[in-house]
């Protein structure tokens, strides 16, 4: 390339300063940060909300949707045991008032059971007033007829959530703005650096 087609292309890229494209990638990384930290303060209340409707007993599945929604379509909000600051999303009260109801339910059901036994022993043996064979009998019909009730898995009530690597709301388009006009900055500054050099 000869010295006169390197002046022409100085003299149309030199109004092409690279500073532009670096005021350009400061603002868009400045907003960007802002952008996710938004983000992450979004998923906040709304993990906030479930603990709140689970304490409550109000409606945890619209909360834990909401959330579940918000998550997976915005970058910086992880709620995953490997990949995120926060812990999933552990239901401990729902998880607490089942676990309630089922020992409730199996008190209720040992109770009844007892009195099952009593009936059938004393018809087994209506004459045994001191009940001497009457608990090895009740001891028997208990052991043949206890239903255990069945453990509730406590990871049935923990969630993971996870977000996406770049998703296309603020935050991301402002990521894409930085990348590109940070690259054109070193490219043009590289470019004009070089055919100064060469003019």
């Amino acid at each position: 390339m000869n010295k006169h087609h390197l002046h022409h292309l100085w003299t149309k890229l030199r109004y092409i300063k690279p500073w532009y494209f670096l005021i350009i990638a400061i603002i868009s990384a400045v907003t960007c940060i802002y952008a996710l930290r938004a983000n992450d303060e979004h998923m906040i209340k709304l993990r906030n909300d479930v603990y709140t409707a689970d304490q409550n007993n109000t409606d945890v599945q619209q909360t834990l949707q909401n959330l579940q929604a918000y998550v997976t379509t915005h970058m910086n909000t992880s709620l995953s045991t490997n990949t995120s600051v926060y812990p999933p999303i552990q239901l401990k009260y729902t998880y607490d008032r089942l676990v309630q109801a089922q020992t409730t339910a199996a008190e209720t059901a040992n109770t009844q059971l007892y009195t099952d036994a009593q009936h059938y022993c004393e018809q087994q043996d209506p004459v045994d007033f001191s009940g001497h064979n009457r608990v090895p009998c009740i001891e028997q019909y208990v052991q043949s007829h206890d239903t255990q009730l069945p453990q509730i898995p406590a990871d049935l009530y923990k969630f993971d959530f996870v977000s996406p690597t770049w998703s296309p709301d603020l935050a991301g388009w402002t990521l894409i703005v930085t990348a590109i006009s940070g690259l054109l900055f070193v490219v043009t500054f590289a470019v004009s650096w070089w055919l100064r050099r060469l003019s």
